[in-house]
């Protein structure tokens, strides 16, 4: 990723022209097209929730080759697998994205033993099964591949995290109330849902399970209905999470699910992975504050709590027939919903889904697959680990032209380079700024990381000229160019942005073969 940051020039100059340049001028937001909130509680339709059909953008169950995935992961390439374990996990968990999709939208894979499932028919017909099931409150699953040896499901790819994620592993803020309440709803809907197709058990549910999709509405894990094979393991939690009945005999019945779906409600209510032994003594114990995640004091309505509480209790129950029907749970949670005009990304604090230019049809790099996704935080990633060339130019400056004015300047790229580290973008806004207007000395990577300031800041104008003088600066620098593909996608010329992307892939190429070559 590095790039010469050796040019120096005494007089400002101009960007060159491109076939977009024009638009830079034009108020973009009368050009934009509004985007209204499509999910579950969209305000035009008055907060009203319908889930009857299917949301999912694959509506038909394929069987795919081990061809098709292996293209669409880069040969299961360990850059593209997104199971929380890594390539330790049990079953590992890959994203990639079809070929032959003209949207070029991205899946996600988990990869099997073929002890895993053994008879190849009975791993076919349970796929199959699963597959039928069609709901927006699932992550529905696509497809199948069982060829030779490999056992191989396919389903839509959720790219915000898990629930669990979200709980017990955040950096940036707890998921609120609300979203918490939102999330117990559309499981409950979940299964409601997959009960009434004649799927009513579920294998090992829990806060893994639930994962969050581009709009950060959670969904439940379309895996988990897959009944298990030769290992007979339906649980893979400690034996204190697993249903007693099933500690008893080994089966799964839908009351089974009820008790685990209870665990998940103590996981959203406390923010922890607490025993349900151990959370019913302090509910009976009328200790029900103690229990609450601390992180939501003040910021939650007891009476609620109380409700869910209740109902996670009534899931716990020993015995199987004393605990609630799916639909139960779904009248229950419905009536709590208190922000329901509130988008879910909202809520969970990540960027508004937008949809990036087409990917090239060959395997991207780490920078060109964040890019297509407009994943900003990725890309921030990226760049802070771009560093600058080692020597500087600074021995090309003469004694005179060491001057306290380039000093000021050099001092001015390390603060914005702080700054820019820290997430504090307007700030290094400012600093690259005043190191760019001296004008003697001109960094490709300042341009690079000031363009992605503008952009975080939504300023997709700016980060366009920024991206465009660090292509005049380094003309063979693919970061540039996809730079330029982010904010041209942001401003809404998607083929633009995508002849972008497309010509940073293949300077990528270009560069790796030379790389190959020397």
């Amino acid at each position: 990723m590095g790039c010469c940051e050796s040019v120096f020039l005494r007089n400002p100059y101009s960007v060159q022209k491109s076939n977009y340049t024009h638009h830079l001028n034009v108020n973009n937001q009368n050009n934009r097209v509004t985007q209204t909130n499509n999910g579950p509680y969209s305000p035009s339709n008055g907060g009203k929730d319908s889930i009857a059909g299917t949301a999912s953008a694959f509506p038909d169950f394929s069987e795919f080759s081990l061809a098709e995935l292996k293209a669409a992961t880069n040969n299961f390439s360990s850059d593209f697998i997104v199971s929380e374990g890594g390539v330790k996990a049990p079953n590992v968990v890959y994203k990639g994205r079809l070929q032959n999709d003209n949207n070029r939208r991205w899946i996600s894979i988990k990869k099997f033993t073929k002890s895993a499932w053994p008879d190849p028919k009975q791993f076919a017909d349970e796929a199959r099964g699963v597959g039928n099931l069609r709901h927006k409150r699932v992550v529905n699953l696509i497809g199948y591949c069982c060829d030779g040896d490999e056992r191989l499901l396919v389903a839509e790819y959720m790219p915000n995290d898990t629930l669990a994620k979200h709980l017990f592993h955040w950096e940036n803020q707890t998921i609120e109330w609300a979203m918490r309440l939102r999330a117990a709803l559309f499981m409950a809907e979940s299964l409601d849902y997959c009960s009434s197709k004649g799927r009513p058990l579920y294998h090992d549910l829990n806060a893994y399970r639930v994962l969050f999709d581009e709009n950060g509405d959670p969904r439940l894990s379309c895996f988990g209905f897959m009944k298990n094979s030769r290992d007979g393991k339906s649980y893979s939690t400690n034996l204190a999470y697993t249903p007693p009945e099933y500690l008893r005999n080994g089966r799964v019945t839908p009351e089974s699910v009820i008790f685990s779906f209870g665990t998940v409600l103590l996981d959203l209510l406390s923010g922890k992975h607490i025993p349900p032994s151990h959370a019913l003594d302090m509910i009976q114990g009328k200790n029900i504050l103690l229990l609450m995640d601390s992180h939501l004091v003040g910021n939650f309505s007891t009476e609620e709590a109380t409700v869910v509480f209740d109902l996670a209790s009534q899931c716990l129950q020993y015995e199987p027939r004393e605990r609630p029907k799916t639909k139960d749970l779904v009248i229950a949670l419905s009536p709590l919903q208190n922000k329901p005009d509130v988008p879910s990304y909202v809520m969970l604090g990540i960027p508004k889904h937008e949809e990036g230019p087409p990917t090239p049809q060959q395997p991207l790099s780490p920078m060109g697959d964040s890019c297509s996704r407009m994943d900003l935080t990725a890309i921030h990633q990226i760049l802070v680990m771009t560093h600058y060339k080692d020597d500087e130019g600074t021995n090309e400056l003469s004694f005179q032209e060491w001057t306290q004015q380039m000093r000021d300047m050099l001092e001015a790229r390390k603060r914005g380079d702080v700054a820019f580290r820290e997430k504090d973008f307007k700030t290094a806004i400012d600093c690259y700024s005043q190191f760019i207007d001296v004008g003697t000395m001109v960094s490709p990577t300042v341009y690079a990381r000031r363009s992605l300031c503008h952009l975080l800041c939504d300023q997709p104008d700016d980060a366009l000229r920024d991206a465009m003088q660090a292509q005049c600066v380094y003309p063979d620098w693919s970061t540039a160019f996809y730079m330029q593909a982010v904010a041209l996608s942001k401003l809404d010329m998607q083929k633009d942005a995508a002849d972008m992307l497309n010509e940073a892939a293949a300077l990528e190429e270009k560069r790796q073969r030379g790389g190959r070559g020397s």
